[in-house]
This record gives structure tokens, C-alpha cells and sequence, in this order.
């Protein structure tokens, strides 16, 4: 007979591990290559030392002359709080009971209920990647009948609870949930009549998490403070940022130059939108130049730049494309995914007043850059018009040959 006891060791002895794997390895191909590490945490914050600049204790000199003098390495202390990311299942008694003689069919209830939140996990996770930290998923454009207009639907999906901010950051709906999405006219509703708050201006984010996500790429390729460190005083702290009229070899090439030349860094990974790629393999074949392909850690499929990988990415915003030394990040955790469990040991515990059970998976990290100097970011200003350009001139035999899609 299956029993609240029997859920409980799957979850802890069979689940844990399948879903700890699945947002370990398969959330994007960025992820993929980024280290996941416990150092540098200290209770509720990391607090990590990154060195910038060389050593200055060099120097030449007469055969008897003084040597140089000591000038050991220049740090700055990063300082950033871990960040709660949660996870959650919920299974009604009557379920529970309908498949207690039945193994099978509980173990198709549990298996459901997993595939559900390694999905909406692994969504959720890697549209964090992207983000600025605020959670902010869209800005409203306009509300009618109930239907809001936005300015992106990229970070939406059905299903997902949202709660929708004026544009001060004062709650004005919370706890709804998408029922439609629109996503050629960019429109979605929500299973909530609309307070009167919920006007242009207004922005939505995931339930509960506004000022609350991973430090991701938006935030260290935006502006102020990065880590505690003001980037105005440390220009190191500024990654390397052009808008451009179109996509071509000739930009990539530049913005991996000046990382190597003047920061020491090696891009090794390229990530896009969808619109930059499209025109970027248009690029291509009005160049007349070969395609290389390339298969990535968990089996991704990538186009290849003189063998650095070129992924379009669902969460990166249209006309952007991001070079990146992976090596730089590293994401800062107390723990790997682990269930909440109380005193008693359960997992599963039944929700107050109702006739269900839950149980909340829980990771506590941050994403950390050591050196922010050593990204770049190419904005397209009309990515669409590379599509029908042919003013490029063709590569040279032997120049540009196996770059890109």
C-alpha cells in the first residue's frame, strides 16, 4: 500500500537526484558551462575577493641598481546575497488515495507532478540568467477587456503566477495566474479581474520575486552598483557594450579583440536572439561562407565562430547578441536543489485548512562574474535589414572560413 512514508523516500531517494540533474545540465547550453560552487559563502551572503589589474613587482634595472619595488595584487571585495529560489509541488488527498493500492499509479501521479516542476523549473531558472535581478518579466503597454498589452512575451508562458507592479513598485494584483498568451500581438491574460492599478506603466513579475532573482546578465551589463562595488570608481566593472547597424564577422571579430587585447579575456561562448541569428546566417550565406557546426554539453546543437559556439537563446532580448569567457562565472550556492523538510523529517506535509499536500524544493545561490570587463554585447539596431544585405564584401579565400551559422 503506498503511503505519505513510501512518497516521502521517492521523493528524497529517487526524485531528488533525477531533478537536481535535469536543472544542473539542462536549462541552456550557458548554464551548462558555468561552474556551480559552495566557496565563498558565508551565511547568507557571498563575500568573494576578485583580483583586477597585474601585479606591479616587475621592472628592469642596472646589474647593482635597486630592484623593484613590491606592488602585489589589486582585489575588490564582491558582496551579494544568496538568492532563494524555490520550487513547488502539490498533490490533493483524494489522489493520494485513489492510487494508495496502486504503485503504479502513484508513481505516474509523482512522475507527473516532478516533470511539471522540472519544467516550469528549468523555464524559470533560465530566464533568470538573462535578467537584471528585479524579476521584472514586461512592461504593460496598454490594458483593454481585460487583455494587457506588453512590450515583450518573452518571459511568459501559460500557467505562470505573476504579480503586476505600478511603475513606483507598489502591488497593484497579485497571484494570477496566465491563461492566454498572445504572441504575435504580444497580449496575455490572467485568471484575475484587473484592479485599477494595472495600467501602462505597470510591470509584471513572477509571484513574490520582484527585487529577488539570480544577478544575471542584464544586471551586470547594466548600470550602478554590481556587487556592492561602484562601477563608476572601477571601470574594470564595465563590460564592453556597441550598438551597431547589422550583424557581420568583422563586428564579432572586433568586440572579441578588444576583450583579448586590452582585458586578457577569451570569448569561448556566443549567445543571441533568435532575430540576430536569423540574420547573421544571412549574413553568411550573402558572404558566401561555410558553415560549421558543433554539438555542446547536453546535447545541444550550436553553429560555430572559428570554434566558439553561437546559440540563440528564447530570453535574450531581440537585436542583442552577448560574448562571453564562461570562465569568469561561477554560480555561488549554499547547497545543491534539496526539499524543505520540518522536524519530523517529511517532505510532503499537508497544506493548512486544505485537503493537500506539498513539498518545496529549494536552492539558495547567486551568479557571480569576477571579471564583468571581460563580456561584450553587440546591439543590432535592425537586425532584420542583414537579412537583405549585400553590401558585405566576401571573405577571402581561407578568411572567415567555418565561422558561424
Amino acid at each position: 500500500m503506498v503511503t505519505l512514508t513510501n512518497a516521502d523516500n521517492a521523493l528524497k531517494k529517487v526524485y531528488l537526484d533525477v531533478v537536481s540533474n535535469q536543472l544542473n545540465t539542462n536549462v541552456n547550453p550557458f548554464f551548462t558551462k558555468i561552474e556551480q560552487t559552495s566557496r565563498d559563502v558565508w551565511g547568507k551572503e557571498i563575500v568573494k575577493v576578485a583580483p583586477f589589474g597585474i601585479n606591479g613587482g616587475i621592472g628592469a634595472g642596472e646589474e647593482t641598481g635597486a630592484l623593484p619595488q613590491s606592488a602585489g595584487n589589486s582585489y575588490v571585495k564582491f558582496v551579494t546575497e544568496l538568492k532563494n529560489l524555490y520550487g513547488k509541488i502539490e498533490i490533493s488527498d483524494k489522489a493520494m488515495r485513489a492510487s494508495e493500492n496502486s504503485v503504479g499509479a502513484f508513481v505516474n501521479l509523482l512522475n507527473a507532478e516532478m516533470e511539471g516542476l522540472i519544467k516550469a523549473s528549468q523555464f524559470n531558472f533560465g530566464r533568470m540568467l538573462f535578467g537584471d535581478g528585479s524579476g521584472k518579466l514586461a512592461t504593460i503597454a496598454g490594458v483593454s477587456s481585460g487583455v494587457m498589452t506588453v512590450d515583450t512575451v518573452k518571459n511568459m508562458i501559460e500557467g505562470l503566477v505573476v504579480d503586476i507592479y505600478s511603475s513606483a513598485g507598489s502591488k497593484v494584483l497579485a497571484g494570477a495566474r496566465i491563461t492566454a498568451i498572445d504572441r504575435i500581438n504580444k497580449t496575455f491574460k490572467v485568471d484575475k479581474t484587473l484592479t485599477e492599478g494595472v495600467v501602462a506603466t505597470a510591470f509584471v513579475t513572477v509571484q513574490n520575486s520582484y527585487g529577488k532573482e539570480l544577478t544575471g546578465l542584464g544586471a551586470i551589463f547594466g548600470e550602478g552598483n554590481l556587487y556592492g562595488v561602484d562601477r563608476s570608481a572601477n571601470a574594470w566593472m564595465t563590460p564592453y557594450k556597441k550598438t551597431i547597424s547589422a550583424i557581420s564577422d568583422t563586428e564579432i571579430q572586433t568586440a572579441i579583440d578588444y576583450l583579448d587585447e586590452n582585458v586578457g579575456s577569451a570569448v569561448d561562448y556566443i549567445t543571441c536572439s533568435s532575430d540576430v541569428k536569423r540574420a547573421y546566417q544571412a549574413y553568411l550565406a550573402t558572404s558566401r561562407q561555410n558553415v560549421d557546426f558543433m554539438e555542446l554539453q547536453g546535447g545541444y546543437k550550436a553553429i560555430s565562430y572559428n570554434g566558439i559556439p553561437v546559440v540563440s537563446d528564447r530570453f535574450v532580448e531581440d537585436g542583442t547578441m552577448y560574448l562571453l569567457n564562461t570562465k569568469e562565472f561561477a554560480l555561488h550556492q549554499l547547497c545543491d536543489w534539496q526539499w524543505i523538510s520540518g522536524e519530523d523529517g517529511r517532505i510532503l506535509k499537508q497544506n493548512a485548512g486544505y485537503a493537500t499536500y506539498s513539498a518545496t524544493l529549494v536552492k539558495y545561490a547567486d551568479l557571480i562574474c569576477n571579471k564583468p570587463a571581460g563580456l561584450a554585447k553587440l546591439t543590432i539596431s535592425a537586425p532584420a535589414q542583414a537579412e537583405s544585405n549585400s553590401n558585405e564584401t566576401p571573405a577571402a579565400e581561407g578568411e572567415g572560413q567555418g565561422q558561424g551559422e
